[in-house]
């Protein structure tokens, strides 16, 4: 049965460094989403009622930016998931440590498109 695997990378600055450890792992595609968390959710980060009428792209810019990115792929179930958290945690550090990620697979029932691996060229 395929596999979804799920990361959530809280340090955008490392989503790059991430990107290149799936690659060299053997991940051949993926899915990059912006996201924000619950904490942003619930404190009220969605919608500011503080800007002026007109204000600047600094303004704008600055304060605390708590975004996420969400990396998906779909792989198949003989994919070795082992040496891609390896990867992933040589890229992030462990993922147990606070402010890395989280990492999460869940099963597909079905999938349709999904390309078998290329063989790594070296």
């Amino acid at each position: 049965m395929p596999l979804l695997i799920n990361l959530v990378v809280y340090d955008i600055s490392r989503v790059d460094e991430v990107v290149e450890a799936w690659g060299e792992a053997g991940v051949t595609g993926f899915s990059l989403i912006d996201s924000t968390g619950l904490v942003h959710h619930l404190r009220g980060k969605e919608l500011r009622d503080d800007l002026p009428l007109f204000p600047s792209v600094r303004s704008l810019l600055e304060g605390n930016q708590e975004e996420n990115r969400l990396l998906m792929s779909v792989v198949d179930d003989d994919f070795d998931l082992d040496a891609l958290i390896r990867a992933t945690e040589h890229a992030l550090g462990p993922l147990d440590e606070p402010g890395t990620g989280i990492l999460f697979v869940v099963p597909v029932v079905r999938v349709a498109g999904l390309q078998p691996r290329r063989p790594r060229e070296g």
